[in-house]
């Protein structure tokens, strides 16, 4: 296929926390607001002259300084993250936004108030107590952490408007992105897509980056070019697959997958699409903000979630996105120590694979793509047994 007129900008903005867009921003005079997961509604952040940035650690080799503050045996991500900001990397964010989402994320989130590394005027880093179950209970407590934890703090930190009124514009704002990304990434639906599981990957993480409406615009013009694109004659993977777990933040582990045969059809992991992409709708007789903490809450797919219903939810979804890709698998995800996502990938590969027929691959993998032969051989074998099971068939 011809390549994305846009593809090399965008490979180009994810190079580096503070890329060229971010700085337009913050030259104009715009607070960047850092955030590190789903349980922070992006939404919020970009009220006001306020832009969301979720926190990438971008060609992060060593953690040696960061490790000597939270051991060798904690979340490559977070130690990678604090590494970041000790070097100076995140100076162009006005706050970071935290959440409580496991033991080693909190820490980090600490140490960047304890050590005091991000050195921008009036920074402050505030942390939420995120729920771990789905009810109605659960979604009370959800708002009371994001109004005390993020709305306050907008307001008399930052002076940024939180009426309903100003947040029901913003979501107008946010749908229209989601609308262009969802569009984009149904292409990968299609027998033979006009796009790869790589392009996507940099696509999306581009729009969580990025302020949204510098990045819009690039967006809306490859979606154009996309409806043009002419696929290969044939389709040129042997498999179609589903990502799932944590952090992936690196295109290159898609271009990886690819490479070996399969396809990134779905992307469900921190930093995907799914969720992170879906429209938020306001209910008759319902505010905004209790619209967006229910959005959040419902869509939210963090395997911290230890209660029947959202555990079972997952599974669901994961089911439904290998059969609306029409994917042949499932690729499972765990960062190295991650507890959370450790105990989720043997369960649910099992559920999958035992209970609903699809057949799984499970890695744990470091934050910088390393150990790339082990990867490499794992991910050629698993696109040589789906493709063996597809002869049996």
């Amino acid at each position: 296929m011809k390549d994305l007129k846009h593809l090399i900008f965008f490979e180009n903005l994810l190079q580096d926390a503070q890329n060229e867009l971010v700085t337009q921003a913050v030259n104009e005079g715009k607070h960047a607001l850092g955030y590190n997961c789903y349980y922070i509604p992006e939404v919020l952040l970009n009220l006001g002259d306020c832009f969301s940035t979720r926190l990438r650690a971008p060609r992060c080799t060593s953690t040696d300084v960061a490790t000597y503050y939270m051991t060798g045996r904690t979340c490559p991500y977070v130690r990678s993250i604090l590494e970041r900001a000790i070097e100076g990397g995140y100076n162009h964010i006005s706050a970071v936004f935290g959440s409580e989402s496991c033991a080693a994320m909190e820490r980090m989130e600490e140490h960047l108030y304890l050590l005091n590394p991000i050195k921008h005027e009036n920074f402050f880093i505030t942390i939420i107590d995120p729920p771990i179950k789905g009810d109605k209970t659960s979604l009370n407590y959800y708002k009371v952490q994001l109004k005390k934890h993020i709305l306050t703090p907008l307001e008399q930190v930052l002076g940024v408007d939180t009426s309903d009124a100003a947040m029901r514009a913003e979501i107008e704002k946010f749908n229209e992105l989601c609308d262009v990304v969802t569009e984009i990434g149904d292409f990968r639906k299609l027998p033979n897509p006009p796009i790869t599981g790589y392009e996507f990957h940099a696509i999306q993480l581009v729009s969580e980056v990025c302020p949204h409406e510098l990045i819009l615009p690039y967006l809306k013009e490859t979606l154009a070019e996309l409806k043009k694109r002419k696929p290969d004659p044939e389709f040129p993977f042997r498999a179609r697959v589903v990502v799932a777990g944590s952090e992936i933040d690196d295109p290159e582990f898609t271009k990886l997958v690819e490479m070996c045969g399969a396809m990134v059809v779905a992307d469900r992991y921190c930093f995907g699409s799914l969720p992170s992409r879906e429209r938020i709708e306001i209910a008759d007789g319902e505010t905004a903000f209790d619209a967006i903490c229910r959005h959040y809450l419902h869509w939210n797919q963090c395997a911290r979630f230890m209660d029947g219903p959202k555990i079972d939810q997952r599974h669901t979804e994961l089911k439904r996105l290998v059969d609306e890709y029409h994917a042949d698998g499932i690729i499972y995800e765990n960062m190295k120590f991650c507890e959370f996502w450790s105990y989720e990938k043997v369960l649910a590969s099992h559920v999958l694979s035992e209970e609903c027929g699809v057949p799984c691959c499970t890695i744990e993998k470091e934050y910088a793509l390393g150990s790339v032969g082990q990867l490499r051989t794992r991910f050629q074998a698993f696109v040589e047994s789906l493709e063996i099971k597809k002869l049996n068939a």
